[in-house]
C-alpha cells in the first residue's frame, strides 16, 4: 500500500457508509482524498476523519457536476489518480408502481454519473495510468423481486466495468469494480425508504441467506476497493469483484 502514498482519489457518495470508510481508509494509506456527497453536514463531519480528506458537495445525477468535480479536485490536490464511482441510487420499486421519473432517477445516479465523471476524469486518469473502481452490487447478478430497476443499472454497471476495462487499456487506465452484498450502511431507512421496523425485518432475512450469517461492513468492503485501486494491482482489470458474504449463492 505504499505506493497508494500521495496519490489522489475522487470517491462520489464519500460521506457516508462504504465510501467514507474507503476514503478513510485511503487517507490511512498516504492518499489525498476528495470526497462528494449532496449534502453539506454529513460531508463536514467525513472530513474530519482525516487531515488528507477534503469535499465539496456535488450530485453525481446532474451533468455539470461531473466537470466540476474534476475541476475541483484539481484545485485542491492538483491531479486525479484514482476514481470511485461509489454514489448511488436505488428503490423498492415493484414494476406495477414504476414511475418514468423514478426509473431515470436510479440510472441518472448508477450509470449516468459514472459515465460522465469517468468521462470527465479520462485525460488525468490516463497520464497517471490510473485506475476507476465502480462500487456495484449483488443484485447486479442475483434477480430480485421489487428491486429489478436498481438490479438492473447496477447489472449496467458492471458490464460498463468490463467494456472500459477493454478500451482504456491502451491508455494504461485500469477499471474494476466490487460488488458488495448486504452492508451496514444505513441504505435500507435511507436510500430504500424503510421504516426502522421494516428495515429491522429485511436484515433478518438477508442474514438467514448469508452462508456467513451476518451482513457486511463498510470497512470490509473498502479494504477490496483500496486493494483494487492500488498500483500494485496493475495486472487486474475487467474484474467484478463480489464481497457480500456468499450472499449471491444463496
Amino acid at each position: 500500500m505504499k505506493r497508494l502514498k500521495d496519490k489522489v482519489v475522487i470517491i462520489t457518495g464519500g460521506s457516508s457508509g462504504i465510501g467514507r470508510a474507503a476514503a478513510l481508509c485511503f487517507a490511512e494509506h498516504g492518499a489525498k482524498v476528495v470526497i462528494t456527497a449532496r449534502r453539506a453536514g454529513p460531508l463536514r463531519e467525513a472530513m474530519r476523519d482525516h487531515p488528507n480528506i477534503a469535499g465539496f458537495t456535488a450530485d453525481v445525477s446532474v451533468a455539470a457536476d461531473a466537470a466540476r468535480t474534476i475541476n475541483e479536485t484539481l484545485n485542491t490536490w492538483g491531479r486525479v489518480d484514482i476514481l470511485v464511482n461509489n454514489a448511488g441510487a436505488g428503490a423498492i420499486l415493484p414494476l406495477a408502481e414504476a414511475t418514468a421519473e423514478n426509473i431515470a432517477g436510479i440510472f441518472a445516479a448508477n450509470v449516468l454519473g459514472p459515465s460522465l465523471l469517468s468521462a470527465a476524469a479520462l485525460p488525468y486518469l490516463a497520464a497517471a495510468k490510473g485506475s476507476v473502481v465502480n462500487i456495484s452490487s449483488t443484485l447486479g447478478h442475483k434477480p430480485t423481486a421489487g428491486l429489478s430497476h436498481y438490479a438492473a443499472s447496477k447489472a449496467a454497471l458492471d458490464h460498463l466495468t468490463r467494456c472500459w476495462a477493454l478500451e482504456l487499456a491502451p491508455q494504461g487506465v485500469r477499471v474494476n469494480a466490487v460488488a458488495a452484498g448486504p452492508t451496514a450502511t444505513g441504505a435500507l431507512t435511507g436510500m430504500m425508504g424503510l421504516s426502522p421496523g421494516q428495515a429491522e425485518a429485511v436484515e433478518e432475512r438477508e442474514r438467514e441467506r448469508i452462508p456467513l450469517r451476518r451482513r457486511g461492513t463498510p470497512k470490509e468492503v473498502a479494504r477490496w476497493i483500496v486493494a483494487l485501486a492500488d498500483p500494485a494491482s496493475e495486472w487486474v482489470t475487467g474484474q467484478v469483484i463480489t464481497v457480500d458474504g456468499g450472499f449471491g449463492l444463496a
